[in-house]
């Protein structure tokens, strides 16, 4: 267990936050420590305008000059099926480090806790993967387990994208996103797009012989909100487990350029969720569609209509092909654990788009990731490990 704390802690410590020289110099050290217990490594970088210029490229909302893709194998004996544990070592930004009540990159243990930007989502799985496979070296399966470590999860999730463009496959992947120890079979899909809206500016102090901007966003944010109530009344049982498991929200917006003018622009951002076996066609469609509508009923909208553009990050929603995959991992975990489908994107659609069966399951709660004083329970992390490593020792023997 102090081995397990140490290097999630040692982990939380480095601010991998996606885009930063961090997010690429965590991937050395994991590369030295998979080294350090024998497995086979190969570290690589990404090539990223390559990747970016493909047509299936998934998205990326921050900048990057370099980035590596990481896999560790342990051969196995010969025979049996693979299996690929996929982490991701990027983290969001801390935001308002006055939320916190220590260094966000602390990685502070306290009792069963260790806390930090990551810790949760999701350094903690990482870590039960890599003392999982640790555990694995004594039993040596007959197929191969894989730890792959990828970046840009949190933003599109180039990691994995490059990691499959490498050649990189398993028969069956699990990824240890925060699950709370309950296994996910299926991912919604998520969106990002961008609004603006067109006002008439001029002094404050004679408002009424201008438009703004502000005031005409508000329609729309309200059909936005009628549109979420729609998506979220009849849900696949999957999803029943959250109130709204397809939200919608804006997350920026910013109007205007000076406070004692009449804001002559307004441009909203947001994520969008897509529910599963919607194309994002689909998705889209029905979101361009609200916004007309409420342009439609506005007189001044109804002249300059809101323009909606799709950027970023986009996470298409996805399944589990291999029911045989989800028993199995309901069955090394030794009890009866919840199932539901996340309401977030994951790198799951890319690795079942590539048809290799994935699940979801790790430590840690996930209304716990991107929060203030976010933290791990340790006991949770050896726990899944664990899982993963009986799971591999039936899998692959």
């Amino acid at each position: 267990m102090n081995e397990l704390t140490e290097l999630l802690s040692e982990l939380v410590r480095v601010p991998s936050v996606g885009g930063t020289a961090q997010e690429a110099g965590i991937q050395t050290m994991l590369a030295d420590w998979m080294r350090d217990e024998g497995l086979e490594v190969d570290l690589w970088e990404l090539p990223l305008a390559k990747l970016t210029a493909l047509p299936a490229f998934p998205g990326m909302e921050v900048p990057r000059d370099r980035a590596y893709g990481l896999v560790g194998r342990l051969p196995g004996t010969g025979g049996g099926q693979s299996l690929m544990f996929n982490g991701h070592v990027d983290v969001v930004p801390p935001g308002n480090l006055s939320a916190w009540a220590d260094d966000p990159f602390s990685g502070r243990v306290e009792g069963d806790r260790v806390y930090g930007r990551g810790a949760c989502d999701m350094k903690g799985g990482l870590v039960a993967a890599l003392l999982a496979v640790r555990e694995l070296k004594r039993a040596r399966p007959r197929g191969d387990v894989l730890v792959a470590c990828v970046v840009g999860e949190e933003d599109g999730g180039v990691g994995t994208y490059g990691l499959l463009e490498r050649g990189w496959r398993a028969d069956a992947c699990v990824i240890p996103e925060p699950t709370g120890l309950a296994v996910v079979p299926a991912n919604a899909g998520a969106l990002t797009f961008r609004l603006r809206v067109t006002g008439s500016s001029t002094h404050a102090a004679r408002r009424t012989g201008g438009v703004s901007a502000v005031e005409k966003f508000l329609p729309v944010f309200a059909a936005l909100r009628e549109l979420e109530a729609d998506r979220n009344r009849d849900v696949d049982p999957l999803m029943r487990a959250w109130d709204t498991p397809y939200a919608l929200e804006i997350g920026t917006v910013h109007a205007g350029d000076w406070s004692s003018s009449v804001p002559g622009e307004l441009v909203a951002e947001g994520r969008y969720g897509v529910a599963l076996d919607e194309t994002p066609q689909q998705a889209k469609a029905a979101l361009e569609a609200a916004v007309a509508a409420a342009c439609a009923a506005d007189p001044w909208l109804a002249e300059h209509p809101v323009t909606v553009e799709w950027w970023g990050g986009q996470f298409v929603p996805a399944r589990n092909p291999n029911p045989a995959l989800t028993d199995a991992l309901v069955a090394a975990t030794g009890v009866t654990p919840e199932q539901w489908g996340a309401p977030y994107g994951s790198d799951l659609r890319l690795l079942a788009a590539a048809g290799i069966p994935t699940v979801q399951y790790g430590p840690g709660a996930i209304e716990l990731a991107h929060a203030p004083d976010e933290y791990v329970p340790i006991s949770e992390v050896s726990a899944a490990s664990a899982t993963l490593a009986r799971l591999a020792a039936t899998h692959c023997a």
